[in-house]
């Protein structure tokens, strides 16, 4: 098997580490991973700049390049142009925070096993629920376990699995739910500040806002205590509303290209 690793906290982040050590007893590991922390750039990809690739060796690691991108472009760059054999899994994480609920729209992590997908390989995102403290270890192993399982049952190439594990240790994670998304929202507050020539920049901060979580979904697995496997499909179509937008009479719908 050949599995190209990825992250959007650098390359030097403990987490893809941890997956290495892991993952390299299962198959042929490729690394392509930013050159530092891109968090929060969701699926964005670099056009109006070159991208800088630096080879570099790492140990249990076939073929590793330094990517002066976002984990998107490290996806796309290593499947397109610097990989000459087929990937078998683009593995992307381990992200050091969570990446549950409508997260999953602002995350590098995320985002670049969406662009796995979307290049047809089957991917994998990967996230430790923690602010501090980060121990991989169990993460890393329990992502292997999946791989392997996955491994025999066989892959969904149109879906990627995103995987949130609580910041516990091994004996007190109560289980594995598969869940759906939840609501994540962020209390965005935009700090003003003037930089040294009294010209206005703003920092953006705040916290998680607490919302009522349903049941089924990924947020409220992971706060209870329970990995969260969440199958996303790259499909945004809301069939139910076209389905109802298909009723609406031909008549009403030339009214519409009238001048």
């Amino acid at each position: 098997m050949k599995i190209l690793l990825t992250n959007d906290d650098g390359i030097q982040a403990q987490g893809i580490h941890a997956l290495i050590q892991e993952l390299s007893n299962v198959g042929e590991i490729y690394l392509a991973a930013p050159d530092r922390e891109r968090s929060g750039t969701g699926h964005s990809i670099t056009v109006f700049e070159p991208i800088k690739v630096v080879k570099t060796k790492i140990s249990g690691v076939k073929q590793s390049w330094i990517i002066g991108g976002t984990p998107v472009d490290c996806v796309k760059m290593a499947l397109a142009r610097l990989i000459d054999e087929k990937i078998d899994l683009v593995v992307s994480g381990i992200n050091h925070g969570s990446n549950l609920g409508t997260d999953v729209l602002y995350s590098g992590t995320v985002s670049a096993a969406a662009e796995g997908v979307i290049m047809g390989s089957p991917s994998l995102a990967v996230s430790l629920n923690s602010q501090d403290n980060f121990e991989f270890g169990f993460a890393a192993q329990f992502t292997r376990r999946v791989v392997d399982m996955l491994t025999k049952q066989g892959f969904d190439k149109n879906t990627l699995i995103n995987i949130n594990i609580p910041d516990l240790p091994e004996n007190d994670i109560k289980g594995i739910r598969f869940t759906k998304l939840g609501l994540r929202n962020y209390d965005n507050l935009f700090e003003e500040r003037r930089d040294p020539r009294g010209n206005t920049y703003y920092w953006l901060g705040g916290g998680v806002m607490d919302e009522e979580q349903d049941p089924e979904s990924d947020v409220y697995a992971v706060d209870q205590g329970f990995i969260s496997v969440t199958p996303i499909h790259l499909d945004l179509t809301d069939y139910q509303l076209i389905n109802q937008y298909r009723r609406i009479s031909p008549k009403a719908l030339n009214r519409l290209l009238q001048k």
